[in-house]
C-alpha cells in the first residue's frame, strides 16, 4: 500500500473477502463539501447515526474549525463508507477522532449495506494498516469513542480492529403504538400513579404546558435558558460545565436553526412552561434529536426552584416520550450514562466500545493510558457500592467546600 498524504492521491490495497479478490481503495478529504454528495447517499441508511450526519458535523465545523481528515472508503471503485474525522491536540497528541464526539452519544461512522454485508470478510489487521497508512502524517492516535459492537441486529463493521469497553453504558425505551404499550414492561400501574401525581401537584401549584420551540425567537430563548439552569447545576455539584465554551453555545445554536421540517430533526427544545404564580417560567428543559424512529435525548436541565415537589424533569420525559409514540418512533435514547431516572424507564441497555489505532509512538502511550483510564473507570462504575462511595465523598467534599445555594445559581 502507498501512504496518502495530498488529498488528489489515494491509498489502495487489495485484500481478500470470501477467497474473491477486492480492491479497497482509501483516501481522506481536508473538507466536507467535497464528499456532500455521498455522504447523504450514505447518512440516509438509518443503521447510520444522526451524529455522523453532514447538517450535524457541519454545524460543528463551522464553530470550532479543527483540522479534517473525512476517510473515504471504496471497494472496487463503489462507495463503501466514509469517517468524518477531525483533528485535535490532546495532551500535545494529535488524535483523529469522529466529529463532535464530546457531544455525541451514539457514533457509528457512515457505512453502506453493501459494505456491512462484507466486512465480516475483512481482516482485521488489513483494515487496521489501511487505516494507519491513510492517516499516517496526520493524526498519532485514531480514536474512535462510542460505538455499539451490536445494533439493529447487525455487528459493526470495525468491531473486529482493537477496542476497549467504554466505561459509560447507553439507555433505551423501546416504544409501542401508545403510552400504554409502551410502560407495560416498566410497572405501568406505579409509572401512571406517578405521572398522575406529578400532573396534580402541577395543576395545584396554578398549572403548566409542554411547549415545544417553534420560533427562531423561542429556540434562541430556550437554549440560552437550558444554558444558565445547567450552569448553575454543573456549579451547584462542583462539576465542569461542558457547555461553557461559546464555540460551543454557538454550535448548538446553529443545529436549532437547520430543523427545516418534517420529523427527522437535528435538534428540538421541549420544555415545561408553568401557569398561575409563576406563569411564563420553565422549570425543565431538553433537547431531542431524531433519525428515522430513533429519537436521542442530547441534554436536559431543570430549574429546582420551581415545583421541585412535582419533579418536573421526569414529567417531562413522559411527555416526550408520549409525544414520540404518536409520531411513530420506535426508540427513545437516554444517550450515555448511567444514571437511576434512566434505569427507571428503559429496558435496553447498550455497552458501546472505543477503537485505539496508535499511528506514532507518541500514540502508542497515548493508547495505552487511555485503555488503563478507560477500564479503571469501567471497573469503578461496574462495582455499584464502590461508585456509590465515591459519589457521596465527592457529594460531601462539595459541600464541605461551600455547596452554592439556588439563589447563588
Amino acid at each position: 500500500m502507498q501512504a496518502l498524504r495530498p488529498e488528489t492521491k489515494a491509498q489502495a490495497g487489495t485484500i481478500a473477502v470470501d477467497a474473491a479478490s477486492v480492491r479497497l481503495t482509501l483516501r481522506v478529504h481536508d473538507t466536507m463539501s467535497v464528499v456532500q454528495h455521498d455522504w447523504r447517499l450514505l447518512e440516509a441508511d438509518p443503521r447510520n447515526s444522526l451524529h455522523q450526519g453532514y447538517d450535524w458535523c457541519c454545524a460543528w465545523v463551522k464553530t470550532h474549525g479543527h483540522p479534517l481528515a473525512i476517510v473515504e472508503g471504496r471497494v472496487d471503485g463503489v462507495l463503501a463508507f466514509l469517517l468524518p474525522l477531525e483533528i485535535q491536540r490532546l495532551n500535545m497528541v494529535r488524535c483523529a477522532q469522529f466529529i463532535a464526539t464530546r457531544f455525541t452519544n451514539f457514533n457509528s461512522g457512515l457505512f453502506s449495506a453493501d459494505f456491512r454485508a462484507k466486512a465480516p470478510g475483512i481482516p482485521a489487521a488489513e483494515m487496521t494498516k489501511a487505516l494507519r497508512e491513510a492517516l499516517s502524517g496526520r493524526a498519532d492516535l485514531i480514536s474512535l469513542c462510542n460505538i455499539p459492537l451490536e445494533w439493529c441486529g447487525e455487528r459493526h463493521p470495525l468491531a473486529e480492529l482493537a477496542t476497549v469497553e467504554n466505561q459509560n453504558h447507553s439507555f433505551q425505551l423501546p416504544l409501542g403504538a401508545d403510552m400504554d404499550q409502551t410502560i407495560a414492561p416498566l410497572n405501568a400501574k406505579r409509572r401512571r400513579k406517578k405521572y398522575r401525581g406529578q400532573v396534580r401537584k402541577m395543576e395545584s401549584a396554578g398549572g403548566f404546558d409542554h411547549v415545544r420551540a417553534i420560533s427562531s425567537a423561542d429556540k434562541a430563548r430556550f437554549l440560552e435558558l437550558f444554558f444558565a439552569q445547567k450552569s448553575a447545576r454543573f456549579k451547584a455539584f462542583g462539576l465542569p460545565n461542558v457547555f461553557q465554551a461559546p464555540e460551543t453555545q454557538a454550535f448548538f445554536h446553529t443545529l436549532l436553526d437547520l430543523d427545516r421540517g418534517g420529523s427527522d430533526v437535528p435538534l428540538e427544545l421541549h420544555a415545561i412552561r408553568l401557569k398561575g404564580e409563576n406563569d411564563g417560567k420553565i422549570a425543565a428543559i431538553a433537547g431531542l434529536s431524531r433519525k428515522g424512529d430513533h429519537v436521542i435525548c442530547q441534554f436536559g436541565s431543570i430549574d429546582d426552584t420551581l415545583v421541585p415537589e412535582a419533579s418536573p424533569g421526569e414529567l417531562l420525559f413522559w411527555l416526550m416520550i408520549e409525544r414520540s409514540c404518536r409520531n411513530g418512533a420506535a426508540l427513545f435514547d437516554f444517550g450515555i450514562g448511567d444514571q437511576d431516572y434512566k434505569r427507571s424507564w428503559c429496558t435496553q441497555e447498550t455497552v458501546q466500545h472505543d477503537i485505539l489505532l496508535p499511528l506514532t509512538a507518541s500514540g502508542r502511550l497515548a493508547a495505552f493510558t487511555q485503555r488503563g483510564v478507560t477500564r479503571t473507570k469501567a471497573a469503578i462504575k461496574g462495582n455499584a457500592h464502590l461508585y456509590a462511595l465515591l459519589q457521596r465523598l465527592r457529594a460531601q467534599a462539595t459541600t464541605a467546600s461551600g455547596k452554592p445555594s439556588a439563589a447563588d445559581g
